[in-house]
């Protein structure tokens, strides 16, 4: 349970909001909040402006008066090499940081990835579950890796997103900026489980909406966390208790269902 009085934002500001997780934050989030986005996609919606993250030239009108800014900007995909992420996920990343450092924002949510610790996944019994074979396994008896374990990040990409949390905590420590690192697990457009391992790791569109506005409106007073994102599967095997009692996340959708 949330213990402290929350915070609700007004204006928010997504960045990389023209791609998959862009595209349901600022359709979901849209009433609840007055939502505006920036990408470097040619094609987006008209509340989107066009800048490139990687790049930190005229960034301050854009942070300008937003409350809370959550940070998608990047190359989402987990196999991008150390070269892309140098130049362009990290220098987006440290460059959202610092115009929202700059704006004023009070809380800054970061879109950070499961594959922080995708290295656990060859060791059982988490390489059992991804391939889809639970022989001999019960749901409820598998130790759920937390936040608090040690970070084994799967490949180039995992490492920026842990530099990213880095940043995060750091901008939090030196500057004050509430920063909140979500560990997201499975997205597809198709919004279900396309192979063995998503009935561990999806994260619905819904329940991620569910994820990004608890972050949105955590306590004021909570300054710095980092919490996976996945919804309620019957096979999850990330520890989501610390997101429920800190923030108030209640994933209500399970990947199981789509066997059925």
């Amino acid at each position: 349970m949330v213990a402290r009085g929350s915070q609700t934002p007004h204006k928010i500001l997504i960045t990389g909001a023209a791609g998959l997780l862009g595209t349901v934050l600022m359709r979901g989030l849209d009433g609840r909040y007055a939502v505006t986005g920036v990408d470097r996609a040619v094609r987006r919606p008209a509340n989107v402006r066009r800048r490139n993250m990687a790049r930190s030239r005229s960034l301050a009108t854009i942070f300008e008066g937003a409350d809370a800014v959550v940070d998608l900007a990047g190359l989402s995909d987990h196999r991008t090499g150390w070269k892309d992420v140098w130049k362009n996920n990290l220098p987006a990343t440290m460059n959202a940081l610092d115009a929202a450092r700059r704006a004023g924002v009070r809380r800054y949510v970061f879109a950070s990835s499961n594959h922080v610790t995708g290295t656990y996944e060859r060791d059982s019994p988490y390489s059992a579950i991804v391939a889809g074979d639970y022989t001999g396994l019960d749901p409820t008896s598998i130790p759920l890796v937390a936040v608090s374990w040690p970070v084994r990040p799967d490949g180039a990409y995992a490492l920026g997103k842990l530099l990213g949390e880095a940043a995060a905590r750091w901008y939090s420590d030196a500057f004050g900026l509430s920063a909140i690192c979500l560990r997201i697990g499975t997205v597809n457009a198709e919004d279900r489980p396309l192979e063995p391992r998503h009935f561990a790791t999806l994260l619905t569109h819904a329940d991620l909406l569910r994820l990004v506005a608890c972050a949105l409106e955590a306590p004021a007073d909570l300054r710095f966390g980092v919490y996976y994102g996945v919804s309620r599967n019957t096979w999850r095997f990330w520890d989501i208790s610390d997101a429920a009692d800190e923030i108030g996340y209640q994933p209500q959708d399970d990947a199981e269902d789509f066997r059925r």
